[in-house]
């Protein structure tokens, strides 16, 4: 079914000069479902502040299914010169959530990034008001912060550059959160709830949860992840396995009926 699924989607970069009104707002539709305390203004005034929009599609009829907003920025943290990559706001349709094809495109954008300046140090920046996001890094980056295990603590301090840059009147450089206030958009109850089993099963949620205890008022926890030649030429092989490793559990469920 998930292959299904896949192939019925797209995904492709729009600079924000490219992106139109109807775009926009069928964006807008798409993130006002799934977000409580939400509004065009606001909305519309976050876009104009990106480089660009990642938008997925679906094939037969175009129809925008998710997106995943972007702002790239050059950084001179302790004398070094460094690229990140910022990801926004970014939702997916339910019915299309296990879907790569975002992922892939995102993946085919930082090669980009990275063969432009192939010396410069590229990281990805991310906020996370909800576990998806953070396990997005998690799972997939083999150097990001903050890690369950406390590895990576050099990167902290350009989590502090990009938040005190972009978010300085809502960062706490003590708890590392972002923290927009009471009235901040949030994810609906229904969409990236966290049980008792979770946590229990999954030590990178716990982890999220830890570090990010109001979560489900809105804070967001920042985060950076390396992208580097070794994490380019091994993301292939892991996608690869993962979707093989799907495959053999769907047609064992197939036999098993």
């Amino acid at each position: 079914m998930q292959r299904e699924k896949t192939e019925t989607l797209k995904a492709r970069y729009l600079p924000l000069s490219k992106v139109s009104v109807p775009i926009m707002r069928r964006m807008y539709e798409i993130y006002s479902g799934y977000y409580e305390n939400v509004s065009l203004d606001v909305f519309c005034h976050d876009m104009v502040e990106k480089s660009g929009v990642i938008l997925v599609e679906e094939k037969p009829t175009k129809r925008v299914v998710g997106f995943s907003t972007l702002k790239t920025l050059d950084m001179n943290v302790d004398g070094r010169r460094v690229k990140g990559v910022f990801s926004g706001d970014t939702i997916m349709e339910e019915k299309y959530w296990g879907s790569r094809a975002l992922q892939v495109t995102f993946f085919l954008r930082m090669i980009r990034e990275k063969l432009r300046h192939p010396f410069r140090p590229l990281f990805w920046l991310l906020i996370s008001k909800g576990y998806k996001t953070y396990l997005l890094m998690a799972n997939n980056f083999h150097t990001y912060y903050p890690h369950p295990e406390g590895k990576n603590a050099e990167l902290e301090t350009l989590v502090d550059s990009y938040c005190e840059r972009l978010f300085s009147d809502y960062y706490c450089v003590e708890n590392k959160l972002l923290d927009f206030g009471d009235g901040y958009t949030h994810l609906k109850s229904n969409v990236a709830n966290i049980t008792a089993e979770m946590r229990q099963k999954n030590e990178k949620i716990q982890f999220f949860e830890t570090r990010n205890p109001t979560w489900n008022r809105g804070t967001e926890l920042p985060c950076i992840g390396e992208i580097n030649f070794s994490l380019l030429l091994s993301y292939p092989f892991s996608l690869w396995r993962k979707q093989r490793r799907k495959t053999k559990t769907q047609i064992a469920a197939v036999a098993c009926e």
